[in-house]
């Protein structure tokens, strides 16, 4: 079933090691495997395939907004996973994550919001017409429930 496909992040176009740390906004696209220290944003295209690894040495400071997440480090952020998000053992989220798909492991932690974001169901929402109605509703008092009170 489609729930248990683990997310392929065998293509990885590129590398942060342990010993760098960015601090700025990062846009992406394609693999992104991080080691090192991110501080800013990190981001990819929405409708890729893009795919952001966080090992456990991994550390973001910044909110993430990809459409895949393997998560096994720190994020001090909110996180949008659009597609599908996976969060390892020792993944540490300090806020909100949005995600249409988890995945989560015991003895990983989010201090925040988990919200669902079912595209789906986002789509009919946008669509559908609220149906207003200006009557107001027929009340009717029984003749016994007025003889008792």
């Amino acid at each position: 079933m489609w729930g248990n496909k683990k997310i392929r992040s065998s293509k990885i176009d590129t590398l942060i090691g342990q010993s760098i740390e960015l601090d700025g906004d990062l846009n992406f696209s394609g693999g992104l495997h991080l080691d090192g220290k991110i501080n800013g944003n990190v981001s990819s295209e929405n409708g890729s395939q893009s795919v952001l690894v966080v090992s456990e040495q991994g550390v973001i400071s910044g909110d993430v907004s990809v459409p895949y997440a393997v998560i096994n480090g720190t994020i001090k952020g909110n996180v949008y996973a659009s597609e599908k998000l996976e969060l390892s053992n020792k993944a540490c989220i300090t806020g909100n994550v949005h995600y249409n798909v988890l995945e989560m492991a015991s003895g990983a932690s989010v201090n925040g919001n988990m919200l669902h974001e079912n595209k789906e169901r986002h789509l009919l929402e946008h669509h559908a017409r609220p149906v207003e109605s200006h009557e107001q509703p027929e009340v009717s008092i029984s003749e016994e429930v007025m003889a008792k009170g």
